[in-house]
């Protein structure tokens, strides 16, 4: 007898369905084809032994199952309930006729108990896409699975509810979750807000441009200046995450196991801080079967990568195609898999490697080409991809005694909110063309070199001092971009139609430490 059942395959972060055909004949032998790896070759050994601990029959035939499409390589142990369902309905355990309408997912332990899988979000997209009625996953997954609506979600728990479930012996309720609720819950209540920090107003003002625009930073001073601190209070500023966002981000999540939230999404923006010993593999993402990296994982959020010359050059510089493109593409023999990389890039790094070249009270110890050496660590095209270089000083005595009430997130983020809205009006007829698909612009450091031709026009003025800036400080070409676009971000925030001159020179300042004034 001839049963076929519904799992899915995870791919990057699109799923694709598996239709698993289970046949019985004469003979006793067990077949298992369509490019199955160890993990699924060994299901035979959990379903048998679930079999037997719940009383089901093992069936003494020849058992072929077949994993379509055949040229895809199948991999894990979200496997195991699909083809144990098929066994049973090809054993007329339990009936076939209502497989069809459900893609299946779940991992056996021996006793029948299912386990929580990875990937339930894209596998329930894709799901809905495909025209199923439902998904049957592991109980734990299941409020991951119910962020898609119209689809039934059937949590189950162990092998026993799903036959019972099969053989209409057992009503399960689909789980239902009320997006809108989840959704609009309030994240303001931060454990860290702009309001506790002292002094600093140049990089606060620099942090709001920063979250206004999309624009990565690079905060550069000596130890104890409070860097670190400032960059942890980024994301409080940031804009809430749309939906459409949040579904984003939790999909990544979601294929690597790291969805933490009960909800089942993520409604915070995502704020990775990778140890500066990592490789470029986890950083970008890779692997034999590739999984994302820390920069797919900040999707939507924030990177924040501390004290920048200290990671490795090699790993720095693989990050300066998907800061551009927002996308990376991992590719392997037989396939290629994508991932967006649409993040904020928060670095900090001191100026020297003692740490106080140019302090006003303490004296560097560091030569000049020891200095030289420190700061080509980092290369001057990933410099030139960052679009605000700040310094940032120590904080004097008077703004530490300072118990006066200073300026929250929240009153900073509505500034944030504002000059965001700006954008999304002004973006909503551009696309750009990432690897031949269009995507929406969301805020101006995304702006192409056509967009920025179109919105940010300068006057006589604003060009000259353009000019004089490129002149004296050997910037490059694609800097010229990048102060082009912070300027077009500070004309927003001050509710300017036109860039001037003053909007120029202060996205200037921002580049002021760019490699060929370092070198000077």
């Amino acid at each position: 007898m001839l049963v076929k059942t519904h799992g899915a395959a995870v791919f990057g972060i699109e799923a694709t369905t598996i239709t698993i055909e289970v046949n019985l004949s004469r003979g006793i032998n067990f077949f298992l084809v369509g490019l199955p790896d160890s993990a699924v070759k060994e299901s035979q050994q959990r379903i048998k032994a679930a079999f037997v601990n719940n009383n089901l029959k093992f069936p003494g035939k020849e058992i072929t199952i077949n994993m379509a499409p055949a040229d895809l390589r199948k991999e894990g142990s979200v496997f195991d309930l699909p083809i144990a369902l098929g066994i049973l309905a090809a054993s007329e355990q339990i009936p076939s006729d209502a497989l069809s309408d459900y893609t299946i997912l779940g991992e056996l332990s021996l006793d029948g108990k299912l386990k929580p899988i990875k990937g339930v979000l894209p596998v329930a997209i894709n799901a809905k896409k495909e025209g199923f009625r439902g998904i049957i996953v592991p109980a734990e997954n299941a409020s991951e699975a119910a962020m898609v609506e119209g689809l039934d979600v059937i949590p189950v728990h162990h092998l026993s509810e799903v036959v019972a479930f099969f053989n209409k012996e057992r009503q399960i309720a689909p789980v239902v979750i009320d997006m809108t609720e989840v959704f609009s819950k309030e994240n303001s209540e931060y454990r860290v807000d702009f309001k506790d920090v002292k002094g600093q107003m140049s990089i606060k003002r620099a942090f709001e441009i920063a979250a206004a625009g999309g624009h990565n930073v690079l905060l550069i001073g000596p130890p104890g200046t409070g860097k670190s601190m400032l960059a942890k209070r980024f994301p409080t500023i940031l804009p809430p995450m749309t939906l459409d966002e949040s579904l984003e981000a939790t999909k990544i999540h979601s294929v690597v196991g790291k969805l933490s939230n009960r909800d089942g999404l993520i409604t915070e923006r995502p704020f990775r801080k990778p140890h500066h010993t990592i490789s470029d593999v986890a950083l970008v993402g890779g692997g034999g079967y590739p999984q994302p990296g820390e920069i797919s994982l900040a999707h939507n959020g924030v990177l924040f990568l501390d004290e920048l010359p200290e990671y490795k050059r090699t790993v720095l510089e693989v990050m300066r195609q998907p800061i551009e493109d927002g996308t990376v593409t991992i590719s392997r023999a037989k396939f290629s898999v994508e991932y967006p990389t649409r993040f904020s890039l928060v670095a900090t790094m001191n100026p020297c490697p003692c740490g106080y070249y140019s302090h006003p009270t303490k004296t560097c110890s560091c030569s000049t080409s020891t200095i030289q050496r420190y700061l080509n660590k980092v290369s001057g095209p990933l410099l030139d991809r960052i679009d605000l270089h700040v310094e940032v000083s120590p904080v004097n005595y008077d703004d530490l005694a300072n118990d006066m009430p200073k300026e929250g997130s929240n009153e900073i983020r509505k500034r944030v909110v504002s000059a965001r809205k700006v954008q999304q009006k002004r973006y909503v007829q551009n696309k750009l063309e990432i690897a031949g698909e269009k995507r929406k612009v969301h805020s101006n450091a995304e702006m192409s070199s056509s967009m920025i031709r179109e919105h940010c026009k300068l006057d006589v003025q604003g060009a000259e001092l353009l000019k004089s800036a490129m002149t004296n400080l050997g910037l490059s070409a694609r800097a010229y971009d990048r102060i082009l676009k912070v300027a077009r971000t500070i004309a927003d925030l001050d509710s300017k139609q036109d860039i001037d001159a003053s909007h120029i020179a202060e996205a200037i300042q921002y580049r002021s430490l760019d490699r060929e004034r370092w070198a000077g």
